[in-house]
């Protein structure tokens, strides 16, 4: 099949994780960027991305590169780039343009002009020109313009990859599902680890543990929007999908506690993780989402495993600040009493949060949250439990 440039995109700081997801569907030449990873490939390569990326965003198919002086010269690259392979003058398109050091006057002229030459060039080929479609079109061009070069490339998956179908709502400052499995990953949690998350919110991390351990492909119950272009195998798809289906292990041993302060939250993670495809896990008990205080949740019983959680930012600005260093102590006092062995991981904003919490971190690792740059906090759960031991044994002495 023919060769194809790409580019994957995803949350800065994942950008390891994805180049080792892209090789693992057989990407060639991957090369890691800021924020994403470039590769080559056929469009099954991409189909493959799509369907297996927990940590990818987007998955862009280059279709034209060149110089330009000004929008004239974009005009004239678009209108003889062979648009007709890969989509007709009956699909709806969308344009959208990045710049960087751009030195056009305006960039929204410069993404009418690249409209203007799709249209003029289909209407030269078949008479008629594709309309455009703002909210959700057949079609997602991306531009990318830099100083003295432009990139043409046809989005593939249309709704952002980290929509994995199953949420109705976000709720306030919701996690996304591939950094959620991007925090997964980082932690070093496998399914054989017991897995605690006390301030889960919509469920989103327990969620994608579960899926992980399920070993259910994130695109599984979505659709993208190479299905609606043209050279891009449909009966190989097909076959795609049915692979993944048929490796799915809904009786996979986990053990995933989730909990929030807030019950009706607790409802719709439990919702969520039902549309999510994980009723056997939650009837059974291998899943669960319970009300509770994370200043409160207990571990389950003789095991150590992971705690990963995206607790609130105690953000200056934010007049619930102080109140929340003042929970976030409380929860690291429940830490140490309760979790001796454990692993804990917080993501936060907030940099002081490790001392807040009075506590020593073992690694950091510097994330995005959406534009909210953070800190992904590794707690070595010791000190406490073996202060208690020693204090035990003298007493015993």
């Amino acid at each position: 099949m023919a060769q194809h440039y790409f580019y994957a995109v995803c949350p800065f700081g994942l950008e390891k994780l994805l180049a080792d997801e892209l090789h693992a569907v057989g990407a060639q030449r991957v090369e890691a960027g800021r924020g994403g990873c470039g590769f080559v490939g056929g469009t099954e390569t991409a189909m493959a991305a799509c369907l297996h990326s927990r940590t990818a965003s987007r998955i862009l198919m280059r279709v034209a590169q060149g110089g330009y002086w000004d929008s004239r010269d974009i005009y004239d690259l678009v209108k003889k780039t062979a648009w007709e392979k890969w989509f007709g003058p009956d699909h709806t398109i969308r344009v959208a343009a990045t710049a960087q050091r751009c030195p056009l006057e305006s960039v929204d002229f410069a993404v009418l002009r690249i409209k203007d030459a799709i249209c003029d060039r289909f209407r030269e080929l078949a008479g008629r020109r594709p309309d455009v479609e703002r909210h959700n079109p057949d079609v997602r061009i991306q531009a990318f313009i830099t100083y003295d070069q432009v990139t043409f490339y046809l989005d593939l998956a249309g709704e952002a990859l980290f929509k994995r179908g199953w949420r109705l709502t976000h709720g306030e400052a919701p996690l996304k599902e591939n950094l959620a499995a991007g925090l997964l990953m980082l932690s070093g949690w496998t399914p054989e680890m017991p897995l605690v998350d006390p301030f889960c919110g919509s469920g989103t991390i327990a969620i994608e543990a579960a899926r992980m351990a399920a070993n259910m492909a994130p695109g599984l119950t979505r659709s993208f929007a190479f299905e609606k272009l043209e050279g891009f195998d449909m009966d190989l798809w097909r076959e795609m999908k049915e692979d993944a289906r048929s490796a799915v292990n809904p009786y996979a041993k986990v053990q995933i506690r989730a909990s929030d302060i807030s019950s009706l939250v607790v409802e719709k993670a439990r919702e969520n993780a039902a549309r999510a495809g994980l009723s056997a896990m939650l009837d059974d008990g291998r899943l669960t989402f319970t009300q509770g205080d994370a200043r409160e949740v207990l571990p389950p019983e003789g095991v150590t495993g992971v705690l990963i959680a995206n607790p609130p930012y105690g953000e200056q600005s934010n007049p619930k600040s102080a109140s929340i260093r003042s929970m976030m102590k409380s929860v690291a006092d429940h830490l140490k009493a309760h979790y001796a062995g454990w692993t804990a991981w917080m993501l936060t904003s907030d940099r002081t949060l490790p001392g807040q919490m009075r506590l020593k971190e073992s690694r950091k690792i510097v994330l995005f949250n959406g534009p909210l740059e953070c800190r992904f906090f590794r707690f070595d759960m010791v000190a406490g439990s073996n202060r208690r031991k020693a204090a035990a044994e003298a007493e015993e002495s």
